[in-house]
């Protein structure tokens, strides 16, 4: 078989999924600016007869959308920070460190992505409640810094790097801090990338842990301003709102990965390859 029709007949079935999983997307897009009848009518309008794009403005004066967009971003961005350093250390440590009980140690965090959220919830929430951090930033972002999943990915790309160029920097007397941050950092840049992804939209999109730890709506980050609609137009005939809600909400996890999408796909590649 010639590889040009074999790359059709490959991308052919891709292309008809792919288009399967734009519809809900498409459709929330498309509903966004929509009226609250056009919306329910029954059969489905794809294409609205005239776009009322007055629900982009008229959604600010129903939530503080403003306010929780600052509180999303400085928590996910945080977050996002903090996953990448601590992930990036201990995936270092795991991977080129050789100490007494270095398996056991990795084998006990990736356990620990077996324990479903919902048993911490409780712990965790007393923990915060004794630290003074409910309703505040700290409560949202310090549980959340440290992963196994990222810890897991960084070993594994961090495997890879070979022994003699730490060893070559260690005899030319760089220190392990300097090891770590002028060598293996820049080296761990593909797979940061992609753990950024995974951390961003998983973040920007949390709405549990949010709902528990925050009751003050000056906190409120966007998920829970969705749900705040929710409560808002809790009929079919506002789901216009909701959709319009839900789609500016989209457009930072979209910038994330359009930004960083051609790292993202070496990173889980090149960190697939290591032993």
């Amino acid at each position: 078989m010639k590889p040009a029709l074999k790359q059709t007949l490959i991308c052919i079935p891709l292309a008809i999924f792919g288009s399967f999983m734009a519809f809900p997307f498409i459709w929330m897009l498309l509903s966004s600016i929509k009226s609250a009848e056009e919306i329910i009518t029954v059969p489905i309008t794809w294409f609205p007869g005239h776009p009322q794009w007055h629900n982009y403005k008229d959604i600010w004066s129903v939530i503080p959308l403003g306010n929780m967009y600052v509180n999303s971003l400085i928590v996910t961005v945080l977050i996002v920070i903090g996953v990448l350093l601590t992930s990036s250390m201990a995936g270092f440590a795991l991977a080129k460190y050789r100490f007494k009980g270095r398996e056991v140690v990795f084998m006990l965090i990736l356990s620990t992505m077996m324990i479903p959220f919902f048993v911490l919830f409780i712990p965790l929430f007393f923990i915060i409640k004794e630290f003074g951090w409910i309703n505040s930033y700290a409560g949202l972002i310090v549980p959340n810094i440290v992963t196994a999943f990222g810890i897991f990915l960084m070993r594994q790309f961090t495997s890879g790097i070979p022994d003699e160029m730490i060893q070559a920097a260690r005899i030319d007397g760089a220190s392990e801090w300097r090891v770590y941050w002028k060598m293996i950092l820049p080296l761990q840049k593909q797979a940061l990338a992609a753990l950024a992804i995974f951390s961003f939209v998983y973040q920007w999109d949390s709405f549990l842990w949010p709902l528990v730890v925050v009751s003050d709506e000056g906190m409120n980050t966007l998920p829970l301003g969705i749900n705040m609609l929710r409560n808002a137009y809790s009929s079919q005939a506002n789901m216009n709102m909701m959709m319009t809600g839900s789609t500016i909400i989209v457009v930072p996890s979209l910038l994330v990965f359009v930004l960083l999408q051609r790292y993202f796909i070496k990173g889980i590649t090149m960190t697939g390859m290591k032993g």
